[in-house]
C-alpha cells in the first residue's frame, strides 16, 4: 500500500500554523468581473485564466503558504451546462491547478501547498443548498458527481485536495470513499455551519467527527464559509473531540443570503489580526479567509505567525 502523503503535518512540524489564502471570487469582482453565473469564478477558466493566475500571486505575496484551486464550482456537470464537453471539462479542471502551480513558481514560494478545491454538491446546484445540505439525491449520485473532478485534480499534481464548504455527513463520507482509490493522497474536510457544534444540515459536530475523524487521509479538519463571530467557539469545541489539526477559514464579518444572493453587515478586516492570534491561541492550525476576504486579511494574519515563530 502507497504510503500517505500528508503535506500539512510535514510544514506543521516547521511552523506554528499555515496560512491559506483568502477569497478568490471577491478579488476577481474587485478587478471589474461580474460572477454572476452559476459557475461562478470557474467561469474566468475559460475567459481570462491569468486573472485567477494573478489573484493567486497577489496572496502568495503577501504570505500565503497554501492556495485553494478555483475549481470550487468547476465540476463536470456545470461546465456542461455550457455545452463544454467532458473531456473539456476535465482539461479545465487540470487547468486550475496549473495556474496555482505557476502563480507559485512566480512568486518564487517553492514550499507553498497547492490544494485542490473539490467544493459540495450544492454550489452546483447554485440554490443555497450548500448551507442547507439535504440534497434529496443518493450517495451514488453524489459519488458520480464528485468522482471526475477528485480524479481530475490529483492527476494535475494537487499537493492536497480541499472537501469544502460541505453541509452534510453523507457527503462527507462519499468523498472519503472516493478518496480511497489515491490512498497516497490526503484531503482537508471543512464543513459549512448551522452554529458553534453543528453542521448545516443539523449533524452535531461530534458525530461527523466520531464518523470520519479517523480516516488515515484526513489531512486536518475544521469549517469554512461562516461567520468569524463564532470561530472561537468552534475551534474550543472541535479541539476537545479531536486531536486531527484544526482548519479554518471564515467569511470577512459580513453575512450572505443566498436566495438574494447579496451581502450585509461590516468587513472586520482591521481587527482580522486580532481574531487570527485567538483561533491560533485556541487550537487553530490552518488560518485563512474564505468570501469578501482579500490579501490585506492574509497579510494581516501573516503578522500573526511572524509574532508566533518569535
Amino acid at each position: 500500500m502507497s504510503r500517505i502523503k500528508n503535506p500539512v503535518d510535514q510544514r506543521l512540524q516547521k511552523v506554528p500554523f499555515l496560512i491559506l489564502d483568502g477569497a478568490l471570487a471577491t478579488e476577481l469582482e474587485q478587478k471589474g468581473f461580474d460572477l454572476n453565473d452559476p459557475l461562478w469564478s470557474a467561469r474566468l477558466l475559460i475567459e481570462a485564466p491569468e486573472q485567477i493566475e494573478r489573484v493567486h500571486n497577489d496572496y502568495f505575496e503577501v504570505g500565503a503558504d497554501v492556495a485553494i484551486t478555483s475549481s470550487y464550482q468547476a465540476s463536470i456537470e456545470g461546465f456542461k451546462q455550457r455545452h463544454i464537453t467532458t473531456e473539456e471539462a476535465e482539461k479545465l479542471i487540470r487547468q486550475t491547478v496549473t495556474l496555482a502551480q505557476d502563480a507559485r513558481t512566480r512568486s518564487g514560494k517553492n514550499a507553498a501547498l497547492i490544494a485542490g478545491s473539490v467544493g459540495p454538491y450544492g454550489a452546483y446546484l447554485a440554490d443555497g443548498s450548500e448551507y442547507r445540505g439535504h440534497y434529496g439525491v443518493s450517495a451514488d449520485v453524489l459519488e458520480a458527481f464528485h468522482r471526475p473532478r477528485i480524479e481530475a485534480l490529483i492527476e494535475a499534481g494537487a499537493d492536497l485536495l480541499a472537501f469544502e464548504t460541505i453541509p452534510s455527513l453523507e457527503e462527507a463520507v462519499v468523498l472519503f470513499q472516493i478518496l480511497e482509490a489515491y490512498p497516497e493522497v490526503s484531503a482537508w474536510l471543512t464543513f459549512s455551519l448551522q452554529d458553534a457544534t453543528h453542521i448545516s444540515e443539523g449533524t452535531p459536530l461530534a458525530t461527523c467527527i466520531e464518523t470520519i475523524g479517523q480516516h488515515p487521509q484526513l489531512a486536518a479538519i475544521g469549517a469554512n464559509c461562516f461567520p468569524a463571530s463564532y470561530a472561537t467557539d468552534f475551534i474550543l469545541h472541535v479541539k476537545a473531540l479531536t486531536n486531527v489539526p484544526i482548519i479554518v477559514y471564515p467569511n470577512s464579518g459580513e453575512v450572505y443570503d443566498p436566495v438574494a444572493k447579496t451581502w450585509s453587515g461590516t468587513n472586520q478586516c482591521t481587527s482580522f489580526q486580532t481574531v487570527a492570534k485567538t483561533w491560533y491561541e485556541a487550537g487553530a492550525r490552518l488560518i485563512g479567509g474564505c468570501c469578501r476576504t482579500s490579501p490585506e486579511h492574509i497579510a494581516q494574519i501573516r503578522s500573526v505567525c511572524r509574532v508566533s515563530q518569535t
